[in-house]
Protein backbone atom coordinates (compact mmCIF):
# COMPACT_ATOMS: atom_id res chain seq x y z
CA UNK A 1 0.00 0.00 0.00
CA UNK A 2 1.51 3.31 -1.11
CA UNK A 3 0.73 6.72 -2.58
CA UNK A 4 1.48 6.71 -6.31
CA UNK A 5 0.41 10.17 -7.43
CA UNK A 6 1.37 13.23 -5.38
CA UNK A 7 0.50 16.90 -5.90
CA UNK A 8 1.98 20.08 -4.49
CA UNK A 9 0.72 23.61 -5.17
CA UNK A 10 2.75 26.80 -4.80
CA UNK A 11 1.04 30.20 -4.66
CA UNK A 12 4.35 31.99 -3.97
CA UNK A 13 8.08 31.17 -3.70
CA UNK A 14 7.80 31.07 0.12
CA UNK A 15 8.51 27.68 1.75
CA UNK A 16 8.58 25.93 -1.62
CA UNK A 17 11.85 24.07 -1.02
CA UNK A 18 10.71 22.49 2.26
CA UNK A 19 7.35 21.44 0.84
CA UNK A 20 8.78 20.03 -2.39
CA UNK A 21 11.55 18.23 -0.49
CA UNK A 22 8.98 16.49 1.73
CA UNK A 23 6.83 15.56 -1.27
CA UNK A 24 9.87 14.37 -3.23
CA UNK A 25 11.08 12.18 -0.37
CA UNK A 26 7.67 10.53 -0.11
CA UNK A 27 7.48 10.08 -3.88
CA UNK A 28 10.95 8.50 -3.97
CA UNK A 29 10.23 6.20 -1.01
CA UNK A 30 6.91 5.04 -2.48
CA UNK A 31 7.93 5.02 -6.15
CA UNK A 32 5.40 7.74 -6.95
CA UNK A 33 5.11 10.63 -9.42
CA UNK A 34 5.10 14.23 -8.14
CA UNK A 35 3.01 16.85 -9.96
CA UNK A 36 3.80 20.48 -9.11
CA UNK A 37 1.43 23.36 -9.83
CA UNK A 38 2.41 27.03 -9.70
CA UNK A 39 -0.55 29.35 -9.16
CA UNK A 40 -0.82 33.01 -10.03
CA UNK A 41 -3.94 34.50 -8.46
CA UNK A 42 -5.84 37.52 -9.73
CA UNK A 43 -7.44 38.99 -6.60
CA UNK A 44 -9.41 41.70 -8.46
CA UNK A 45 -13.00 42.22 -7.34
CA UNK A 46 -14.68 42.47 -10.72
CA UNK A 47 -18.11 43.38 -9.37
CA UNK A 48 -17.42 47.12 -9.55
CA UNK A 49 -14.84 49.63 -10.76
CA UNK A 50 -14.40 53.35 -11.31
CA UNK A 51 -15.64 54.61 -14.67
CA UNK A 52 -12.94 54.27 -17.30
CA UNK A 53 -10.53 52.40 -15.00
CA UNK A 54 -11.91 48.85 -15.21
CA UNK A 55 -9.78 47.62 -18.11
CA UNK A 56 -6.62 49.16 -16.64
CA UNK A 57 -7.21 47.59 -13.22
CA UNK A 58 -7.95 44.17 -14.68
CA UNK A 59 -4.91 44.25 -16.96
CA UNK A 60 -2.62 45.27 -14.07
CA UNK A 61 -4.02 42.53 -11.87
CA UNK A 62 -3.51 39.89 -14.55
CA UNK A 63 0.07 41.06 -15.15
CA UNK A 64 0.75 40.75 -11.43
CA UNK A 65 -0.81 37.28 -11.29
CA UNK A 66 1.25 36.11 -14.26
CA UNK A 67 4.40 37.44 -12.59
CA UNK A 68 3.58 35.57 -9.39
CA UNK A 69 2.96 32.38 -11.35
CA UNK A 70 6.37 32.70 -13.04
CA UNK A 71 8.07 33.27 -9.67
CA UNK A 72 6.35 30.25 -8.12
CA UNK A 73 7.17 28.12 -11.16
CA UNK A 74 10.84 29.12 -10.98
CA UNK A 75 10.93 28.25 -7.27
CA UNK A 76 9.34 24.86 -7.99
CA UNK A 77 11.84 24.09 -10.75
CA UNK A 78 14.74 25.06 -8.50
CA UNK A 79 13.38 22.88 -5.69
CA UNK A 80 12.89 19.93 -8.04
CA UNK A 81 16.46 20.34 -9.32
CA UNK A 82 17.70 19.95 -5.73
CA UNK A 83 16.06 16.53 -5.36
CA UNK A 84 17.19 13.05 -6.31
CA UNK A 85 17.68 12.63 -10.08
CA UNK A 86 15.49 9.50 -9.89
CA UNK A 87 12.44 11.59 -8.93
CA UNK A 88 9.66 11.49 -11.51
CA UNK A 89 8.01 14.91 -11.60
CA UNK A 90 6.35 17.60 -13.68
CA UNK A 91 5.84 21.34 -13.22
CA UNK A 92 2.92 23.33 -14.59
CA UNK A 93 1.63 26.87 -14.02
CA UNK A 94 -1.86 28.39 -14.09
CA UNK A 95 -3.25 31.91 -13.68
CA UNK A 96 -6.71 32.08 -12.13
CA UNK A 97 -9.03 34.51 -10.44
CA UNK A 98 -9.50 33.99 -6.72
CA UNK A 99 -13.12 32.97 -7.21
CA UNK A 100 -12.12 30.17 -9.60
CA UNK A 101 -9.16 28.92 -7.56
CA UNK A 102 -11.21 26.19 -5.89
CA UNK A 103 -12.13 24.59 -9.22
CA UNK A 104 -8.54 24.75 -10.51
CA UNK A 105 -7.01 23.12 -7.42
CA UNK A 106 -9.82 20.60 -6.94
CA UNK A 107 -9.50 19.39 -10.55
CA UNK A 108 -5.87 18.44 -9.85
CA UNK A 109 -6.35 17.14 -6.30
CA UNK A 110 -9.13 14.72 -7.27
CA UNK A 111 -6.65 12.65 -9.24
CA UNK A 112 -3.91 12.65 -6.61
CA UNK A 113 -3.42 10.17 -3.78
CA UNK A 114 -1.93 12.88 -1.55
CA UNK A 115 -1.60 16.67 -1.76
CA UNK A 116 1.43 18.19 0.00
CA UNK A 117 1.15 21.85 1.00
CA UNK A 118 2.86 24.41 3.26
CA UNK A 119 1.17 25.88 6.33
CA UNK A 120 -1.77 27.97 5.10
CA UNK A 121 -1.37 30.55 7.88
CA UNK A 122 1.47 32.93 8.73
CA UNK A 123 2.91 36.33 7.90
CA UNK A 124 3.94 35.30 4.39
CA UNK A 125 0.69 33.48 3.58
CA UNK A 126 -2.31 34.92 1.79
CA UNK A 127 -5.99 34.11 1.41
CA UNK A 128 -5.12 31.96 -1.60
CA UNK A 129 -3.07 29.58 0.59
CA UNK A 130 -6.03 28.85 2.85
CA UNK A 131 -8.31 28.55 -0.19
CA UNK A 132 -5.90 26.04 -1.78
CA UNK A 133 -5.92 23.85 1.34
CA UNK A 134 -9.71 23.94 1.56
CA UNK A 135 -10.10 23.21 -2.15
CA UNK A 136 -7.89 20.11 -2.00
CA UNK A 137 -9.60 18.79 1.14
CA UNK A 138 -13.27 19.52 0.56
CA UNK A 139 -13.78 19.81 -3.20
CA UNK A 140 -10.79 17.77 -4.33
CA UNK A 141 -11.47 15.02 -1.76
CA UNK A 142 -7.74 14.49 -1.38
CA UNK A 143 -5.91 13.88 1.89
CA UNK A 144 -3.54 16.77 2.56
CA UNK A 145 -0.14 16.71 4.23
CA UNK A 146 0.69 20.10 5.73
CA UNK A 147 4.45 20.64 6.03
CA UNK A 148 5.68 23.23 8.58
CA UNK A 149 8.66 25.51 7.80
CA UNK A 150 11.00 23.06 9.56
CA UNK A 151 10.12 20.45 6.94
CA UNK A 152 9.55 16.73 7.36
CA UNK A 153 12.20 14.66 9.15
CA UNK A 154 11.44 11.45 7.28
CA UNK A 155 9.25 10.31 4.42
CA UNK A 156 8.40 7.32 6.61
CA UNK A 157 7.83 8.68 10.15
CA UNK A 158 8.67 6.13 12.82
CA UNK A 159 6.26 7.53 15.40
CA UNK A 160 2.80 8.85 14.56
CA UNK A 161 0.05 10.41 16.66
CA UNK A 162 -3.45 9.59 15.39
CA UNK A 163 -6.19 11.79 16.86
CA UNK A 164 -9.39 9.83 17.50
CA UNK A 165 -12.84 11.12 18.51
CA UNK A 166 -15.09 8.50 16.87
CA UNK A 167 -16.03 10.92 14.07
CA UNK A 168 -16.42 10.16 10.38
CA UNK A 169 -13.59 12.57 9.56
CA UNK A 170 -11.19 10.89 11.99
CA UNK A 171 -11.95 7.46 10.53
CA UNK A 172 -11.45 8.71 6.97
CA UNK A 173 -8.09 10.21 8.02
CA UNK A 174 -6.99 6.92 9.57
CA UNK A 175 -7.85 4.98 6.42
CA UNK A 176 -6.25 7.52 4.06
CA UNK A 177 -3.06 7.62 6.16
CA UNK A 178 -2.59 3.83 6.01
CA UNK A 179 0.57 3.97 3.83
CA UNK A 180 2.24 6.03 6.57
CA UNK A 181 0.72 4.04 9.44
CA UNK A 182 1.88 0.66 8.11
CA UNK A 183 5.48 1.89 7.81
CA UNK A 184 5.64 3.33 11.35
CA UNK A 185 7.22 1.65 14.36
CA UNK A 186 4.54 3.09 16.65
CA UNK A 187 1.11 4.61 15.98
CA UNK A 188 -0.37 6.11 19.12
CA UNK A 189 -4.14 6.51 18.93
CA UNK A 190 -4.84 9.51 21.15
CA UNK A 191 -8.30 9.91 22.70
CA UNK A 192 -8.91 13.11 24.66
CA UNK A 193 -11.62 13.17 27.31
CA UNK A 194 -13.80 10.39 25.80
CA UNK A 195 -17.53 10.81 26.57
CA UNK A 196 -18.68 8.83 29.61
CA UNK A 197 -21.77 7.58 27.80
CA UNK A 198 -20.44 7.19 24.26
CA UNK A 199 -20.52 3.97 22.21
CA UNK A 200 -16.83 3.36 23.02
CA UNK A 201 -17.09 4.22 26.72
CA UNK A 202 -15.76 0.83 27.86
CA UNK A 203 -12.80 0.76 25.46
CA UNK A 204 -12.05 4.16 23.87
CA UNK A 205 -10.21 3.70 20.59
CA UNK A 206 -10.24 -0.08 20.95
CA UNK A 207 -12.07 -0.92 17.74
CA UNK A 208 -9.90 1.42 15.67
CA UNK A 209 -6.79 -0.11 17.22
CA UNK A 210 -8.08 -3.57 16.34
CA UNK A 211 -8.71 -2.50 12.73
CA UNK A 212 -5.22 -1.06 12.36
CA UNK A 213 -3.48 -4.03 13.99
CA UNK A 214 -5.23 -6.37 11.56
CA UNK A 215 -3.61 -4.33 8.79
CA UNK A 216 -0.19 -4.86 10.34
CA UNK A 217 0.00 -1.46 12.05
CA UNK A 218 1.85 -1.34 15.37
CA UNK A 219 -0.83 0.62 17.22
CA UNK A 220 -1.65 1.43 20.84
CA UNK A 221 -4.25 3.62 22.54
CA UNK A 222 -3.50 6.53 24.86
CA UNK A 223 -6.40 8.23 26.70
CA UNK A 224 -5.54 11.78 27.76
CA UNK A 225 -7.26 14.46 29.81
CA UNK A 226 -7.85 17.87 28.26
CA UNK A 227 -5.37 19.76 30.43
CA UNK A 228 -4.96 22.67 28.00
CA UNK A 229 -7.57 25.11 26.65
CA UNK A 230 -7.65 23.61 23.15
CA UNK A 231 -7.69 20.01 21.95
CA UNK A 232 -5.13 21.00 19.31
CA UNK A 233 -2.71 22.03 22.05
CA UNK A 234 -3.01 18.66 23.77
CA UNK A 235 -2.38 16.85 20.49
CA UNK A 236 0.59 19.05 19.61
CA UNK A 237 2.15 18.53 23.05
CA UNK A 238 1.67 14.75 22.80
CA UNK A 239 3.33 14.71 19.38
CA UNK A 240 6.35 16.50 20.84
CA UNK A 241 6.41 14.29 23.95
CA UNK A 242 6.71 11.04 21.96
CA UNK A 243 8.91 12.64 19.26
CA UNK A 244 6.30 11.96 16.58
CA UNK A 245 7.16 12.71 12.96
CA UNK A 246 3.53 13.00 11.89
CA UNK A 247 0.14 13.89 13.34
CA UNK A 248 -2.96 12.42 11.68
CA UNK A 249 -6.40 13.94 12.23
CA UNK A 250 -9.75 14.52 10.59
CA UNK A 251 -10.29 17.85 8.84
CA UNK A 252 -13.38 19.55 10.17
CA UNK A 253 -15.27 22.23 8.30
CA UNK A 254 -18.41 24.35 8.38
CA UNK A 255 -20.09 26.74 5.97
CA UNK A 256 -23.53 27.87 4.96
CA UNK A 257 -22.47 29.11 1.54
CA UNK A 258 -19.60 26.88 0.38
CA UNK A 259 -18.86 23.17 0.47
CA UNK A 260 -16.92 23.82 3.70
CA UNK A 261 -14.31 26.03 5.32
CA UNK A 262 -11.79 24.91 7.90
CA UNK A 263 -13.31 24.61 11.36
CA UNK A 264 -11.87 25.81 14.65
CA UNK A 265 -9.96 22.70 15.70
CA UNK A 266 -8.34 22.33 12.28
CA UNK A 267 -7.43 26.03 12.17
CA UNK A 268 -5.93 25.86 15.66
CA UNK A 269 -3.79 22.87 14.73
CA UNK A 270 -2.49 24.47 11.55
CA UNK A 271 -1.84 27.82 13.17
CA UNK A 272 1.40 26.79 14.85
CA UNK A 273 2.10 23.22 13.72
CA UNK A 274 5.63 22.06 14.56
CA UNK A 275 5.29 18.59 13.00
CA UNK A 276 3.71 17.66 9.66
CA UNK A 277 -0.07 17.28 9.89
CA UNK A 278 -2.00 14.77 7.77
CA UNK A 279 -5.62 15.83 7.19
CA UNK A 280 -8.56 14.12 5.50
CA UNK A 281 -12.26 14.97 5.36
Amino acid sequence: MAYKSLLTVACSPEDVLGTVTAAAQIATAMDAHLDCLALGVDRTQVGYSYVGSGAVVIAAAMDRAEGEAREAEAALNAAIAAQSPTLRSSVDSVVTQLGALTDVVAARARYSDLTVLPLPYGKSRGVEDEATTEAALFEGMSPVLIVPPAGMKSAEPKRIVLAWNQSREALVAARRAMPFLKRAELVQIVVIDPPAHGPERSDPGGLLCQLLVRHGVKAEVSVLARTLPHVSEVLARQAVDIDAGLLVMGAYGHSRFREAILGGTTRDMLGNAEVPVFLAH
